[in-house]
């Protein structure tokens, strides 16, 4: 046991059979958490089981003097987000964290995407991501206590190519982030994202890198990186953090600013189309500006 920054503590992990989340529940066991390592073992696509991941790591957790067990279940469905949640009770007695990090790849340029694709990716990480979030919400309200970290993605935050349905999902989840973090806060429930910088097999699959490109990057973005994160997000040393959405790359940490309105057009005559016409163009540099992070002041035409 390398700390006790998470000692009687209970986490979920899903997606915790390789990369990211083998990170996560190996770190938190580390840090006297018992663990719930989730993991379907399904193929990148989630189409195809492969292996038992999630033993290996509970295997792991085990021999180093940790405490875990294996959910195997998908978190694509009400009944079994409510039976990941469970194995937490059965096994521990209770429940603290949940880390919602499982999920799926289906990348396709937007015009060849089809409907069960969009559909996929969006039933693992959103509807995943509140199947599990609500089925421990009961407990944690209970307790009064309890934290919430949901992985999302700078394809969501910024876009990518190829990757409508995955970003759509992964913008969503700091929507749902929000909602959970203003509603709970007077139970003591916290709410964070992260967006990970980590080189894992779905950072993997991206096309167009060679080998030696891929080894570099893998070098300086490990998985320990964004674990390390959620490991503290999870502790009580960030008790007063929540609604945040943070990024964990290699040595740096980020704090991600969020959607606000950063300039107002008002005309008190009201508008027309002709008039907010004439107007926009004066208004449209600034969009150009916006990620110079620069203080726009309040314009009027009149």
């Amino acid at each position: 046991m390398a700390g006790d920054m998470l000692k009687g503590k209970v986490a979920v992990v899903t997606g915790a059979g390789r990369g990211i989340g083998r990170a996560m529940a190996i770190m938190m066991a580390s840090q006297g958490a018992s663990v719930v390592v989730n993991d379907l073992g399904a193929s990148l696509d989630g189409a195809n089981t492969e292996g038992t991941p999630a033993q290996e790591v509970v295997d792991t957790i085990r021999k180093a003097g940790g405490k875990a067990v294996v959910s195997s279940e998908s978190v694509v469905g009400w009944e079994n987000g409510k039976r990941i949640v469970q194995a937490a009770l059965d096994a521990f007695g209770r429940i603290d964290i949940v880390v919602n990090n499982a999920g799926i790849l289906r990348d396709g340029m937007f015009h060849k995407m089809t409907p069960e694709n969009f559909d996929a990716v969006i039933k693992v990480h959103l509807y995943g991501m509140f199947y599990v979030s609500r089925a421990a919400v009961d407990h944690f309200r209970k307790q009064e206590s309890g934290c919430y970290i949901h992985f999302t993605s700078t394809s969501g935050i910024f876009g990518n190519v190829g990757q409508a349905n995955y970003g759509a999902a992964k913008m969503a989840m700091l929507g749902f982030n929000q909602s959970l973090a203003l509603e709970l806060a007077r139970f003591n429930i916290r709410s964070n994202c992260i967006a990970p910088g980590a080189w894992t097999r779905m950072i993997d699959s991206i096309p167009g890198l060679s080998a030696e490109a891929k080894q570099v990057r893998a070098a300086a973005m490990p998985p320990e990186s964004p674990a390390t994160l959620a490991t503290v997000l999870a502790s009580d040393a960030a008790k007063n953090v929540s609604g945040q959405v943070l990024g964990a790359r290699g040595n740096e940490i980020i704090l991600y600013s969020q959607t606000r309105p950063i300039r107002f057009l008002n005309k008190k005559s009201g508008w027309t189309p002709e008039s907010l016409a004439e107007a926009l163009p004066k208004f449209s540099p600034l969009f150009t500006e916006v990620a110079s992070g620069k203080t726009i002041s309040p314009w009027t035409p009149d």
